[in-house]
């Protein structure tokens, strides 16, 4: 399963929002891979140093893909984080 999302949390993929998918990926029984929406490669969505690595901002699209037992729960469940803001602190 495949899709694409458009990144909505103000600080992008980094810091609290990539912790957040991180420890959501790592719930579900499948394996999740992420890239940029324009790009052919894709990172492990459970890996903090990957997801973050890709260095995703604000209003960029990436690339969700899984496979598994969970992977429709697991695209719906990390899409919600991706679009969805960040509420100040």
């Amino acid at each position: 399963m495949e899709r694409t999302v458009t990144v909505v949390p103000e600080d992008g993929l980094h810091a609290r929002p990539a912790s957040q998918f991180v420890e959501t990926a790592n719930e579900f029984d499948a394996d999740v891979q992420l890239g940029r929406a324009d790009e052919d490669d894709l990172v492990p969505a459970a890996s903090m140093l990957a997801v973050t690595g890709l260095g995703v901002g604000h209003d960029e699209s990436v690339r969700l893909v899984a496979e598994g037992n969970d992977a429709e729960a697991a695209l719906d469940a990390l899409e919600d984080i991706l679009s969805t803001p960040e509420a100040k602190q």
